[in-house]
């Protein structure tokens, strides 16, 4: 019986994680328009450095009555990424007192110079954290995390797609993934965005 069990999975596993994956080569359906009166939930990771600046450059080009609430993910440790987020936050909003957005901290899924090898136990933690904060939280409260992640940066941001897609395997709502490469990044991909390629819906 265990034998069948471990055979049925082994089967229904793959068969459903390649049927949630982008297929950009199949004809995709015309999905609804939103109005100019609907709000869109906005989550960004905010990778550190070059890379938060690339990110919440994106950010402010966006109209933020529109895309609100607004989520900022940030990787233990980075207050100066949190400190900028707020900076664009008063800068952008008319009302200081009553802001329309969080900060969310996740910890490091690869520690600046960490070796390969050392990897997976800190990936496992931050992908954990990633998957209470975006897939069991918001779920057990009927509220989805965000209607779109947008990601750039470092390992951290594999943990939080991986979460997402979690949501996305058992039929939870999930946000719309969408990746940009760091612009420094004009011959090779790096090797977040070689990871997430196949599972960016943008």
């Amino acid at each position: 019986m265990l034998l069948f069990i471990i055979f049925l999975l082994s089967l229904i596993v793959p068969v459903r994680a390649y049927a949630i994956l982008p297929r950009d080569h199949q004809p995709t359906k015309q999905k609804r328009k939103r109005s100019q009166s609907e709000t869109c939930s906005l989550a960004v990771f905010l990778g550190s450095g070059g890379h938060t600046s690339e990110a919440l450059a994106l950010v402010s080009s966006l109209d933020f009555s529109r895309y609100t609430p607004r989520k900022y993910i940030i990787s233990e440790g980075d207050t100066l990424s949190a400190q900028k987020a707020i900076e664009l936050e008063k800068q952008q909003t008319s009302d200081p007192y009553n802001p329309n957005y969080t900060i969310l901290t996740l910890p490091r899924a690869r520690r600046v110079h960490q070796s390969l090898l050392s990897t997976p136990p800190t990936f496992i933690k931050s992908l954990l954290a990633a998957i209470w904060h975006i897939c069991i939280e918001p779920n057990s409260r009927g509220k989805p995390f965000s209607d779109a992640l947008l990601l750039n940066g470092p390992g951290t941001c594999v943990s939080v797609c991986a979460a997402a897609y979690i949501s996305r395997f058992f039929g939870l709502p999930s946000p719309r993934v969408m990746f940009v490469e760091s612009f420094a990044r004009v011959k090779s991909l790096s090797l977040s965005a070689k990871i997430l390629r196949p599972l960016a819906d943008r």
